[in-house]
């Protein structure tokens, strides 16, 4: 467990035993599949900030367990569709569920979590906290359709790549940090700082998985290295190698991306690696980090709060 599990180790066990219980249903296949992908386990990190900033912000009642599980809910339903939507064979070191199952049942178990998030939220009868949440979906859903729209496309540029990343990863961070302080009763300039902090954050995660996806270890990764360009997705390195390189190269990878291809793999990551496009893109994933710590200065010190600048640390230190 690391440190910034650690200070909320007994909330965590409460979240997951939760999550246990609202996985329920009367129709087997339901229970088996969320069984199967919650399993799997994975860094939690996003019920992981409702745990932090709730008792960042000395929040005392119980609601935040249900609150972290929600969004634990809500992200794994994501995971579901993004499967089947990219055809991803492994995920967390395991066959997808889509593998396992197929993709009729993994989209409708996706569907039951979506709306068992919503079912907890009504009992949490905050309409504020359900107003976010309800915005947060939309607009992964948007995010999801604009990657859909962006893929073997090589004339997406930085900030629409920016825009996407936002949408599909930085919101529901944002919005498990906000909700959080919403929980809390916080002042109205701790809600924004921690949302602006899940924002950066959210962002400072997705850099450094897209760097991963040609520097990674597949083991310690759980999924194939080069999945992002097997699916044709422009993300950063690639845009900047193909502003960054030479004619032939910048075409190569233009290319494997219209043609969703890894066939070229070696070389695309040798060009990503000799333009700069990883340094490129780790710096600017530790300019988001920096931008996330910087939020926190409006919350009180306590061992929750250091934890939220570990969290942010944790971010691009990462191998998988």
């Amino acid at each position: 467990m690391l440190p910034f599990h650690q200070v909320v180790k007994d909330d965590f066990s409460e979240v997951n035993q939760l999550i246990i219980d609202q996985l329920h249903s009367d129709v087997g296949l339901v229970e088996n599949i969320g069984h199967y992908i919650v399993d799997a386990g994975g860094k939690r990190l996003r019920p992981l900030l409702v745990l932090l900033c709730a008792q960042a912000l000395g929040y005392g009642h119980k609601r935040h367990i249900e609150l972290a599980a929600i969004i634990e809910f809500i992200h794994t339903a994501t995971l579901l569709h993004d499967d089947v939507v990219d055809v991803s064979a492994l995920r967390r070191g395991r066959p997808t569920a889509n593998a396992q199952w197929g993709n009729a049942p993994s989209v409708l178990v996706g569907d039951f979590l979506y709306s068992r998030a919503f079912q907890m939220l009504v009992a949490i009868g905050s309409m504020d906290i359900m107003a976010i949440m309800s915005n947060t979906t939309n607009t992964i859903s948007e995010g999801e359709v604009q990657q859909l729209v962006n893929a073997k496309d090589p004339s997406v540029d930085e900030a629409n790549y920016f825009t996407v990343i936002h949408k599909k990863t930085g919101a529901l961070f944002e919005a498990a940090c906000e909700t959080a302080a919403v929980l809390s009763e916080a002042s109205a300039t701790q809600r924004d700082a921690l949302r602006q902090y899940g924002y950066h954050l959210g962002l400072a995660f997705q850099l450094v998985d897209d760097v991963l996806d040609y520097e990674g270890d597949a083991e310690a990764l759980g999924k194939n290295v080069g999945d992002d360009l097997a699916e044709g997705k422009p993300t950063l390195p690639l845009i900047y190698a193909m502003a960054n390189s030479d004619k032939a190269s910048s075409e190569m990878i233009a290319e494997a991306i219209r043609q969703g291809s890894v066939e070229q793999l070696d070389a695309v990551v040798a060009a990503v690696k000799s333009c700069g496009a990883i340094d490129y893109t780790q710096a600017c994933a530790q300019q988001q980090v920096e931008q996330a710590k910087a939020q926190l200065d409006s919350v009180p010190d306590s061992p929750y709060k250091k934890a939220l600048s570990q969290l942010a640390d944790f971010a691009i230190g990462r191998n998988h």
